[in-house]
C-alpha cells in the first residue's frame, strides 16, 4: 500500500508544484469534509473521495480495496498526533510519504513569538490527563496542549490551579488561520472563566519555578486525626523509593497508602508512573486527595476498600509494589501479588514488627523471589523500620 499524506492549514492552501503534480497523477483521495472543501478545486476529473470519519474501520477497509495509491489530506503536520502515525500503526509495511504543514502548536508559537526549543507538547484530545500531569510535575518551561471539548482551556486552567501550578500563564490560539482567529495570553484565573472557539490549542508558559523539596517534610502532609505518626517518615520514604528502583518501571502499586506520602513522593520524582494506591480506611481518600493538591501530584488513582476484595485483574499490572500495610495478612497478600507480578518486578515492604520481617523473608523464599539485604533505619524517636526488598524470578 502507498499513501501520500499532505498537510494543509485552515485556509485555502498554496500547494507547491511537486504536490500539485502529485495530485494530478492520482485519482483516489481522502480527508475530512473540511479538507475536501479546501482542496476540491485542485483535484482531477473523475476523482474518488474517501471521507475520514467514524467508524474508522470502514475507512481502512476502503483503503485496502482501493488497489492504488491514496492521497490523504490532513491538518497541519500529519506526523504530529496525525493520521500518518495512524496509518503507520495500521499498515506497518506501507510506503508513506508526508508533505507537512505547520502544526497548530507551531502556528501558536509563531503568533506568540515563543522559543520552540523549550517546547514539550502533549495531547489530552480524547486521552487521559497523564501526559499533561507528567509535564506539569516536571515543570517544563513551555507545554503545548492539544485540547478537546471536555479537556478545554478552562478545564485545564482549573486543573493547574487545583494542584498549585499557578506559576504558569496560558496562551490560547483559536481558529488559527480561520476567519475567527484570536490569540490571547491569559492568567489561569481568567482562563477558567473564558469561553473559546471549538478549534483551539494552547501553550502553558512557566513564569516562575515552583519549589518542591527533594523529600517532602512530614509536617507538610495532612494525616489521620489523632494519629500523627501514621505516615512513612521522609528518610524511610526516600530509602524505600531507592529500593523500588522506579526509573525504568511504568506501574506502581502502593498498598496501605494512609496519607498517600509514598505515592506522592514517588509521583514527584517519577512523574511518568501510573500509580494505584490502596487503602481500607474510607477517610483516607480525602486525605490523599488533599495531599495531592498540596504537593502538586495529580494522576494518582486511589482505591478505597480491602485490597483482597478488589478484582485486581482489572488494574494495570505493576512492575513495583510498596507494602505500607497488610492488616496482618502479609503471606496471603504476597501470594496474591505473585499471580500478578511479571518477572523482574520488585516488592518493597517497611516492616516494624519482627514477625513481618520473618514472614516476608520466609515466604519470599517459598515463592522463589530474590531477596536483597535488609536495611534498618530509625528516624528520630520513632520505631526502627526494616526495609525489605524482593525481586520476582522467572
Amino acid at each position: 500500500m502507498i499513501f501520500h499524506v499532505i498537510g494543509i492549514g485552515n485556509r485555502k492552501p498554496d500547494l507547491a508544484e511537486d504536490v500539485l503534480t502529485l495530485i494530478q497523477h492520482h485519482t483516489v483521495f481522502s480527508g475530512g469534509n473540511r479538507h475536501h472543501e479546501l482542496v476540491r478545486h485542485f483535484l482531477p476529473e473523475g476523482y474518488q473521495w474517501l471521507p475520514v470519519q467514524s467508524p474508522m474501520e470502514l475507512l481502512f477497509e476502503s483503503y485496502r480495496h482501493a488497489n492504488q495509491p491514496v492521497v490523504v489530506f490532513a491538518s497541519g503536520d500529519p506526523l504530529f498526533y496525525g493520521i500518518a502515525n495512524t496509518l503507520r500503526t495500521k499498515y506497518p509495511q506501507a510506503e508513506i510519504q508526508t508533505y507537512p504543514y505547520f502544526s497548530s502548536i507551531q502556528l501558536l508559537l509563531h503568533r506568540a513569538n515563543l522559543n520552540s526549543n523549550l517546547l514539550q507538547t502533549v495531547s489530552v484530545h480524547g486521552r487521559s490527563w497523564a501526559a499533561l500531569d507528567e509535564a506539569l510535575i516536571q515543570q517544563n518551561p513551555l507545554i503545548g496542549v492539544l485540547t478537546d471539548p471536555e479537556k478545554s482551556p478552562s478545564a485545564i486552567a482549573g486543573r493547574l490551579l487545583a494542584y498549585g501550578y499557578s506559576n504558569y500563564s496560558i496562551w490560547i490560539g483559536e481558529d488559527l488561520e480561520g476567519e475567527q482567529e484570536r490569540i490571547r495570553h491569559l492568567h489561569l484565573e481568567e482562563a477558567t472563566q473564558g469561553t473559546f472557539h471549538t478549534l483551539n490549542c494552547m501553550i502553558l508558559q512557566k513564569e516562575s519555578h515552583r519549589n518542591i523539596s527533594f523529600g517532602v517534610s512530614d509536617s507538610f502532609f495532612e494525616g489521620l486525626e489523632g494519629r500523627p505518626n501514621m505516615i512513612t517518615k521522609m528518610p524511610v520514604r526516600l530509602c524505600s523509593l531507592h529500593a523500588l528502583d522506579l526509573g525504568s518501571r511504568a506501574v506502581l502499586w502502593d498498598i496501605g497508602f494512609c496519607t498517600g506520602s509514598m505515592s506522592i513522593e514517588a509521583k514527584l520524582h517519577f512523574p511518568h508512573l501510573e500509580i494505584h494506591a490502596f487503602e481500607k480506611r474510607a477517610e483516607c481518600l480525602q486525605i490523599i486527595q488533599n495531599n495531592q493538591h498540596k504537593c502538586g501530584t495529580p494522576g494518582i488513582i486511589a482505591w478505597i476498600g480491602d485490597v483482597f476484595e478488589f478484582d485486581l485483574k482489572q488494574i494495570s499490572r505493576p512492575q513495583a509494589v510498596f507494602i505500607g500495610g497488610h492488616g496482618g495478612r502479609l503471606t496471603a497478600l504476597l501470594q496474591i501479588l505473585d499471580q500478578y507480578l511479571p518477572a523482574g518486578a520488585v516488592v518493597v515492604i517497611n516492616a516494624v514488627q519482627e514477625d513481618s520481617v520473618k514472614n516476608f523473608i520466609s515466604f519470599s523464599g517459598l515463592l522463589n523471589w530474590k531477596l536483597e539485604e535488609p536495611l534498618r533505619l530509625k528516624a528520630d524517636t520513632h520505631n526502627e523500620i526494616t526495609i525489605l526488598k524482593a525481586i520476582k524470578g522467572c
